[in-house]
């Protein structure tokens, strides 16, 4: 079985087409496939981009969501691309000691989250519903994470198939689509798209 080290940030792609990786330092039993899981990962202050661009380079998979902001200066305003989630980094790795170490040993990088720093995986489904709202320029602002409320999934549109919280704000309706293991959350208007409970 050959090793396959993917230089490319992850696509949305279904789950017969996503690569299957795994670390040669800590070989599966004969027989065995192992899938490379995402991770979110503490960074230093405002090193999120610095992180990407080293991880990358090491050949490690990565996903910075950014959204466009307008920032003025006295003299001038300028558009700029900002982590969504200011802190943290997503990498997509078959999590073994040796994967671990060269994610810990990248300048910039604190920790993976979870318990004690081990790293807890996050579903595929979070990080691809992001995926889909930032590739689509769906408008849509950080929103504090929420554990309650009606799970929901958009049905038609550029949207089909993204999954979140209904929340009502204002009279208008929003849907809150959440990284539960960094408790983030981003908050897009869905008025004329139809929902689904799940």
């Amino acid at each position: 079985m050959a090793l396959e080290i993917p230089t490319q940030p992850f696509r949305h792609a279904s789950s017969q087409n996503r690569r299957q990786v795994w670390d040669s330092a800590a070989a599966p039993p004969l027989g065995t496939v192992l899938e490379a899981l995402w991770y979110a990962i503490h960074t230093r202050p405002r090193h999120e981009k610095f992180v990407v661009s080293q991880l990358r380079d090491r050949g490690i998979t990565t996903f910075l969501p950014l959204v466009s902001q307008v920032r003025v200066w006295s003299d001038r305003r300028k558009l700029v691309q900002l982590p969504l989630f200011s802190g943290y980094v997503f990498v997509r790795v078959f999590l073994s000691g040796e994967a671990r170490v060269r994610v810990l040993r990248t300048n910039g990088v604190v920790s993976f989250v979870g318990v004690r720093g081990e790293g807890i995986p996050i579903p595929d489904r979070q990080i691809e519903d992001i995926q889909v709202l930032l590739n689509n320029q769906i408008p849509s602002v950080c929103y504090p994470f929420l554990k309650l409320g009606q799970r929901v999934r958009i049905r038609g549109g550029c949207m089909d198939g993204v999954e979140g919280i209904l929340v009502g704000r204002k009279g208008d309706r929003s849907l809150v689509v959440s990284v539960d293991l960094i408790q983030r959350s981003l908050a897009i208007r869905i008025d004329g798209y139809d929902v689904e409970m799940i």
